[in-house]
């Protein structure tokens, strides 16, 4: 990988300005993100890092590695650049200040997702306030790049987690939107994608001058699911051809995605590693015949293309892979529903118009020997009980069932119940053996998943 990049380099090709300029040739406004800590590569030994900086290999210059848990030994993740130090501090801005001078950027995006790591947490108001001026510096760069060209050059932070959250590192996002200095903000999560971030209340916190971009990363949720018949990567060490989906392999899954963000009043569209389901290293099985389909990205920010065609949406999880726990929006599922109880998931959806269309709710669960009966109430709909079982997913993104520890109830609707903006799905255990706690443990059930496919016809479901 870093060979290739050298070989760039001896050849004096400047792959950042090749880059801008490829964009303008092809009418695309070309813009930096800059990832404020990036802890790739440092998961065994920091001082040998290939990746990072040299000023990363002085463990003076890295945060201490706690944890949100104090009880817990320092992790490795947390170590990343300290800006309390002046040192870490400098070198980054003279780092953003090369991108900003010296090449045809229109607008620059401060990535503080890669990891959430700033000050130490929790950060006094002196260091908060150490890290607003620092950007407010970064914010005078940019209008002096302005002044300079004549047109806007565009200042924005991207980032996971709540504003006070990310206070707790040092970063006050409505603090610096109050004192003028962004354009624009990303909320996301840290790999999966987000299904639920309160969008409609950011905009209302940072006002309206601030943009709101909703972030399409490529991991669907962790929900484990499974591709019968496939080889699995062995050069993975997959056992079998089980994992994640990835949205890019699904244009309903992204259309899905980005209706929610749009209904909850977006500015726009943001999509983030899409790239990487071109790598065999995220696929669980050899010899996939299907890659991600890059047409399917154009016109997600419009709302009047994706209205009435079929769309996916499901929930973010609360536990996976790349989950940095603290900063990732807290996941309705997984969860526990005991009989007589029931659970309300919010899902924010786009209102669809009024034609032939069909809707359907899918319940991922836990398989177990004695399954209770499962309802569900849409939008306060008098329940529904008659679930369809499946083993099938209702929209295929690569993988075509669920994991044979899983089973699926399939309940259908009718589509004019979608509302704009949030929408209520009350799943129900119908059992009423609560009494002894033998039956109750038994008949309890555990929902690993909730999805919702927007679709034509029968043909177009795995059923």
């Amino acid at each position: 990988m870093m060979d290739r990049y050298l070989d760039l380099v001896e050849d004096g090709a400047d792959w950042l300005d090749e880059a801008t300029k490829a964009c303008r040739r092809n009418r695309i406004s070309p813009w930096v993100s800059i990832r404020m800590n990036d802890m790739h590569g440092a998961s065994l030994k920091p001082e040998f890092d290939f990746m990072n900086c040299k000023l990363f290999k002085d463990k003076k210059m890295r945060l201490r590695g706690i944890t949100s848990n104090p009880e817990e030994s320092p992790n490795i993740a947390w170590q990343g650049l300290n800006y309390e130090k002046k040192e870490v501090r400098n070198y980054m801005k003279e780092l953003i200040r090369d991108c900003v001078e010296n090449y045809d950027f229109d607008g620059i995006e401060l990535d503080w997702t890669r990891w959430p790591l700033c000050c130490e947490a929790p950060a006094s108001q002196k260091a908060i306030d150490l890290i607003t001026d620092w950007h407010f510096e970064i914010r005078k760069l940019c209008n002096m790049k302005a002044k300079k060209t004549g047109k806007p050059f565009y200042m924005g932070i991207r980032y996971a987690g709540t504003f006070e959250q990310l206070r707790q590192i040092g970063i006050d996002i409505p603090a610096m939107g109050k004192k003028g200095m962004l354009d624009f903000v990303c909320p996301t999560n840290t790999w999966q994608t987000s299904w639920d971030i309160p969008y409609d209340r950011i905009k209302n916190e940072l006002g309206k001058d601030i943009a709101v971009y909703g972030v399409v990363e490529l991991g669907t949720n962790w929900l484990m699911v499974y591709f019968p018949g496939k080889t699995p990567n062995k050069s993975i060490g997959a056992s079998d051809a089980r994992g994640y989906r990835l949205n890019a392999f699904s244009p309903e899954i992204l259309r899905g995605n980005a209706a929610g963000k749009l209904a909850l009043g977006c500015d726009g569209i943001e999509t983030f590693n899409f790239f990487c389901a071109d790598t065999p290293g995220h696929w669980f099985w050899e010899d996939a015949d299907f890659f991600a389909d890059y047409s399917s990205l154009k016109n997600l920010h419009n709302t009047e293309y994706l209205k009435g065609k079929p769309k996916f949406y499901t929930f973010s999880s609360g536990v996976g892979f790349y989950v940095h726990n603290f900063f990732e929006s807290i996941g309705q599922v997984p969860c526990h529903i005991e009989p007589q109880c029931r659970k309300e998931f919010v899902l924010p959806m786009m209102k669809e118009p009024e034609k032939k269309m069909r809707i359907i709710i899918q319940v991922v669960v836990e398989k177990k020997e004695k399954m209770p009966s499962i309802g569900i109430s849409f939008n306060g709909r008098w329940p529904n009980f008659k679930g369809k079982q499946t083993d099938k997913l209702l929209c295929p993104a690569g993988y075509t069932h669920h994991v044979p520890e899983h089973t699926a109830f399939n309940f259908e609707f009718d589509p004019s119940m979608i509302k704009n903006g949030y929408n209520s799905i009350v799943v129900m255990n119908g059992s009423h053996n609560w009494h002894k706690d033998e039956e109750r443990k038994k008949e309890t059930v555990r929902i690993v998943s909730v999805e919702v496919f927007y679709t034509k016809n029968k043909e177009e479901l795995c059923l």
